[in-house]
């Protein structure tokens, strides 16, 4: 059976194409052979006698490349192809996806690192199982009436702690300062100190005649998702911040309901699977676009300039990903008001400046906090923003 082929050799709209950086203790070849059979048919080195040339035709990966080349080589990137038959793509989901181009290649002596760079899927796979934001950049703009300027996100401080009145009050701080979306920090799911029942309808009366969207923390695990979902949207949640922890494919499940609710995807912890520095990972754009195809209107894609700080071309290309997708970037972890003008000049204005410290700990308080954010972005300079610049400075 013929496994290495040119790309002419394959038809395009029955593969998956995931491009990969692999290195061998032995050969690139051999690194390419072990990947495609065993995440395919079966054990790279042995072969049985249920393994028909059918079965291998129909069912086994492919790897897109010159396979003598590839023998001259111990690292380099592949692209292998995964037949989409294998996969049931209304149920199966992204899941049994994942499982396949990072799943048993970790386990095969002869692969020594591998990085999924890219995943590109046959175009009627995507128009047929996987949904698009239901809001996304344009429909965000549209609720919070934001055009031609970043968006002004926030997040609560302390993550954790504070019972749904002191809650409250942070949030009235927050709007009164301008702010157009508020998220609640990934710590904070569903605490006996403020729990979902009591602040959501506490929280939404508030903001039931503004245009401001409000992300309720719904951390959990995958069978409780959907019900919790449906219990904040009846308690008048407008929004909805899930960590990737509780699994990439209820993003999806949460779209499919089709509630008219925003999602927030957040990274958290992906660093576990994205850090660059490890022998195997996943590449954060791959995750980005994973993440708007499967519906979610937000995502916290990095930061520049922070404590928390990503290369400038990287989160660039970052950004691209998800603006192709019609996802909204947020930018966080270290975000002030004297950052703005420097990420509006390298990255644009799409997307959303998140921001947590600078609001709380401004010497005015929250308001206070809020109104520097606001000012920075509107290019309306005040006494906030001018005690706010005092404390964190100016980044060029």
């Amino acid at each position: 059976m013929k496994i290495f082929r040119n790309i002419n050799e394959i038809n395009k709209d029955k593969y998956i194409l995931c491009k990969y950086f692999l290195s061998s203790n032995k050969t690139l070849r051999d690194a390419a052979w072990g990947l495609s059979i065993g995440q395919s048919v079966g054990n790279p080195n042995v072969r049985n006698h249920w393994e028909t040339d059918e079965l291998f035709e129909n069912h086994s990966c492919f790897v897109i490349g010159d396979e003598e080349e590839l023998k001259t080589k111990t690292e380099g990137e592949v692209t292998i192809a995964f037949p989409i038959v294998n996969t049931d793509f209304k149920t199966d989901g992204m899941s049994h996806l994942l499982c396949q181009f990072m799943g048993g290649q970790m386990d095969i002596d002869i692969v020594k690192k591998c990085h999924l760079l890219k995943v590109s899927f046959p175009k009627h796979i995507e128009e047929d199982y996987f949904l698009k934001p239901k809001y996304g950049i344009k429909g965000i703009r549209k609720f919070t009436n934001t055009q031609n300027k970043p968006l002004f996100g926030g997040i609560v401080k302390p993550k954790i702690g504070v019972n749904s009145d002191i809650l409250l009050e942070m949030v009235k701080e927050m709007v009164e300062g301008g702010i157009n979306f508020i998220k609640e920090d990934e710590i904070m799911s569903n605490p006996a100190c403020c729990p979902i029942e009591e602040r959501v309808p506490k929280i939404m009366e508030y903001l039931k005649d503004k245009n401001v969207i409000y992300a309720v923390c719904i951390n959990c695990d995958p069978h409780h998702v959907i019900d919790r979902v449906k219990r904040v949207y009846e308690l008048g949640a407008n929004a909805v911040h899930i960590n990737f922890w509780s699994g990439l494919g209820v993003y999806k499940s949460i779209r499919e309901l089709d509630l008219p609710i925003f999602i927030h995807f957040q990274k958290s912890g992906d660093k576990v699977l994205t850090n660059k520095s490890h022998d195997y990972h996943i590449s954060w754009d791959v995750i980005c676009d994973f993440a708007g195809i499967m519906g979610v209107d937000f995502i916290h894609a990095g930061m520049w300039g922070g404590y928390m700080s990503d290369n400038e071309d990287e989160l660039r290309e970052t950004l691209k990903v998800l603006h192709d997708r019609g996802v909204m970037p947020a930018l966080s972890c270290g975000m002030h008001a004297g950052l703005i003008e420097a990420i509006n000049k390298r990255f644009g204005i799409d997307y959303m400046a998140n921001v947590g410290g600078a609001i709380h700990g401004h010497p005015g308080g929250s308001r206070s906090g809020a109104k520097a954010i606001k000012q920075s972005i509107d290019r309306e300079y005040g006494k906030e923003y001018e005690i706010a610049i005092k404390k964190w400075g100016i980044v060029e």
